[in-house]
């Protein structure tokens, strides 16, 4: 399944408290519940004024109906083509 990268502006994100974080993440698994196993999130970074997700889902559309359904925003929707880390640098043995 495609994995996406979604940018939410959430402005203060980086100081939403527990509990708040915890409140968004029980919305979140409550509207995946509802929209069933097409959508998967795999989780989330909180920044000063973003967050950004991780979901596989089959596509955009997808992703964007989650976040309307959940009351969040989906400010950017990208599919990720590729994932690189310090092993792609190694050269086969």
């Amino acid at each position: 399944m495609p994995k996406y990268v979604i940018e939410r502006e959430v402005p203060g994100a980086g100081n939403l408290t527990q509990e708040q974080l915890q409140s968004i993440s029980q919305t979140s698994c409550g509207v995946l519940d509802n929209m069933g196993p097409k959508i998967q999130w795999v989780h989330s970074y909180v920044t000063d004024d973003k967050i950004y997700c991780i979901y596989n889902a089959p596509d955009e559309e997808t992703v964007r109906e989650h976040a309307k359904q959940g009351g969040f925003p989906a400010n950017s929707v990208k599919r990720v083509h590729a994932m690189i880390d310090p092993v792609t640098a190694e050269q086969p043995a």
